[in-house]
């Protein structure tokens, strides 16, 4: 009965123990005049005129010149190959380098113009994951351009995922849409 008498003891006291220290109170919230942008004196950006010499609040300022990239107006489609991909792959193929050798050519030869990629995938996969592939696509191929020398500033990317692409399609329509589309821009 000794071993039955310890383990009731054991019990007992730890039961106490965990009574007596009760349960942890959960934390206030605080008061929403205390926060930073409730407290007077602090700095809101927002009330600033601007942030000195040659700075400005104006979100536009630093692209006056630059036309819209998705204005279709601004866009010259059909005058650039597309870069076509392999299924769920964003590595640009030799067989496809060519074609953006031919862009930074383009872009060469017309200086004032700038290039938008848009970057496309079939209709297979979740559209979140679609839209992930074709930044991907579009980011390889801007990536291969900055490293033939084009100025990053120089090119858009544009994720369209499957916008566009046809649903339960063939094997060779769905290679087609599976594509970094180049689209100089003409501002």
């Amino acid at each position: 009965m000794h071993a039955l008498t310890r383990k009731a003891l054991f019990v007992a006291l730890s039961a106490v123990a965990l009574f007596a220290t009760g349960c942890r109170k959960k934390p206030t919230r605080p008061d929403p005049s205390a926060t930073v942008i409730g407290q007077q004196g602090m700095l809101n950006p927002n009330e600033l005129g601007g942030f000195g010499d040659g700075f400005t609040t104006d979100p536009n300022s630093l692209l006056t010149g630059r036309g819209d990239p998705l204005d279709p107006a601004n866009q010259e489609r059909g005058v650039l190959e597309s870069v076509y991909f392999a299924f769920d792959q964003s590595a640009i193929a030799p067989q496809e380098r060519p074609k953006l050798a031919a862009a930074k050519a383009y872009l060469d030869a017309n200086p004032t113009k700038r290039l938008l990629i848009e970057g496309r995938a079939d209709w297979r996969g979740t559209t979140e994951y679609n839209l992930g592939l074709g930044d991907r696509r579009a980011q390889a191929a801007k990536q291969y351009l900055v490293t033939l020398g084009v100025a990053e500033d120089k090119i858009e990317v544009l994720s369209k995922g499957d916008l566009e692409a046809v649903e339960n399609a063939s094997e060779d329509v769905m290679a087609k849409d599976r594509r970094a589309e180049l689209v100089p821009l003409k501002r």
